[in-house]
């Protein structure tokens, strides 16, 4: 379902909604349209209709449900990326499964939040992946440290690809901070962040924060040190 925009700026941060379960998305659109910096432009109940909606009424962040009826969530976002690259998808699910969390990464999501997430929360991580950030909400980054942690280390040879700056980068991106949060911890311009950034998607050949997340999951070899 594709909705009339009731304000239009560049500033907001256009967000469409990918889910099946009508009052909830609705529910969202309406937080959406009702808060200052963000703008609903569309509610779509499956891949098909999305697309044709994102065509029209482009978004900045999809808010993605993993269970659509009849389709996969997942499968939905590996399409949409396809056609959308630079399109932000942030999963929001009942599910905290460990191996959802991680495909959904891989099919190029950037963040992973569960609907019991309060609209503040919601917000948030629409605002986190829109600035480069990782946004999970507490439940999920657990299991993701807890996944780095107790996963066998990744080969030798994948810990030679990067340069320690890159690995301090990339190091912090898996933390979830954004990429002028990055620059800012590590007294770098943003201009440079994104260049260590391409880099490194580029050597563990991937195409966005979540491909890389999900690339180098296991115990980490970033900057010498665990996640934390």
């Amino acid at each position: 379902m594709k909705k009339n925009a009731a304000k239009s700026s560049a500033a907001l941060i256009r967000v469409a909604i990918v889910d099946d379960d009508r009052p909830l998305a609705e529910g969202i659109a309406w937080i959406l349209d009702h808060r200052k910096g963000f703008l609903c432009v569309g509610v779509y109940y499956g891949y098909q209709d999305a697309v044709r909606g994102l065509d029209e009424h482009p978004a900045d962040v999809v808010l993605m449900d993993i269970g659509l009826q009849g389709e996969s969530g997942i499968d939905c976002v590996r399409n949409l990326k396809k056609v959308y690259p630079e399109l932000q998808i942030v999963m929001q699910t009942v599910y905290s499964d460990d191996e959802k969390i991680f495909q959904s990464l891989r099919a190029g999501a950037v963040g992973y939040i569960l609907k019991k997430t309060t609209p503040d929360q919601v917000l948030h991580a629409i605002t986190e992946a829109h600035h480069g950030g990782v946004p999970f909400t507490g439940e999920i980054a657990r299991k993701v440290l807890t996944y780095f942690k107790n996963e066998q280390a990744p080969a030798p040879e994948v810990d030679t690809l990067l340069s320690d700056r890159e690995k301090e980068v990339l190091n912090e991106l898996v933390q979830g901070h954004s990429y002028q949060s990055i620059a800012d911890r590590l007294f770098i311009s943003l201009p440079t962040v994104r260049f260590h950034l391409q880099n490194i998607y580029k050597k563990l050949h991937v195409r966005s924060r979540g491909e890389a997340v999900a690339k180098i999951s296991g115990r980490s070899f970033l900057a010498g040190r665990e996640p934390s």
